[in-house]
């Protein structure tokens, strides 16, 4: 395992893992829940692999303004085929827009030819390891509200404005989970 750090202006640093140096498992928040969610222990400090440094041109494309493709990246995150398909549905969600969790379900859905929840969905973007990269803070509650976020509501908030969303529309929790 290695791991390196990407350090934007607009929210908390990032950290980058890989597991074997060529495609990238991790890019997570250092603050919010998932701040201790992975535990980089024993890893090597590995800044100029050309994995960390894909990643980091990507980002800084990202926070740049531009709305670089994220397939172009090579990703494994780890996780069941279920939350695999929840990724890859996250990953046909445009830049500066936002879906419902019932949005990603039905693609879901149609991606695995059988039924399935928002509410199973939201789970498994809760576990998504590649955050903002592979986009689960364009996902919304049916009604409008930033629901909860692996790297702080703060940070969700800041990334949809990033990306020119109207907040408008949406609701910002003030109590629960989502904070």
């Amino acid at each position: 395992m290695m791991y390196s750090t990407y350090e934007p202006t607009l929210i908390a640093p990032l950290v980058l893992g890989s597991e074997d140096g060529t495609s990238l498992c991790a890019c997570q928040f250092t603050s919010g829940r998932d701040a201790a969610k992975f535990c980089w222990d024993g890893a090597e400090r590995s800044d100029q692999a050309p994995v960390f440094c894909q990643a980091r041109s990507w980002l800084d494309r990202y926070f740049a303004g531009e709305a670089p493709d994220p397939t172009r990246l090579c990703l494994a995150p780890r996780g069941t085929t279920f939350q695999q398909a929840v990724w890859e549905a996250l990953l046909t969600i445009p830049y500066g827009q936002t879906v419902t969790y019932g949005w990603v379900a039905r693609r879901v859905s149609d991606m695995r030819g059988s039924r399935t929840s928002p509410r199973a969905v939201g789970g498994a973007v809760g576990a998504n390891p590649i955050g903002i990269i592979v986009p689960c803070h364009r996902v919304v509650g049916a009604d409008g509200s930033l629901t909860g976020f692996g790297g702080g509501i703060k940070a969700k908030v800041a990334l949809l404005e990033h990306e020119g969303v109207a907040l408008t529309r949406l609701t910002v929790p003030t109590h629960g989970t989502a904070l």
